[in-house]
């Protein structure tokens, strides 16, 4: 198994027990980003928040870990 892999197994793990956190985590950079640049960029910022998000949760082919 390479370093990728082995990568990869152990962020699958984390996002399959602490989905919500991570989700939660992610919300709030989204939303610091947000104050920070006073709302400009404030449709890419989500956009970006949501693709993090689907990206993690589908890490294990299944759809069912951050909300």
């Amino acid at each position: 198994m390479g370093f990728l892999d082995d990568a990869k197994e152990k962020l699958t793990k984390a996002v399959d027990s602490q989905g919500e956190k991570i989700a939660s985590g992610l919300d709030k950079a989204g939303d610091l980003i947000n104050e920070k640049t006073g709302g400009k960029f404030g449709d890419k910022v989500d956009t970006g928040v949501d693709k993090a998000k689907d990206a993690l949760d589908g890490l294990d082919g299944q759809d069912d870990d951050i909300k």
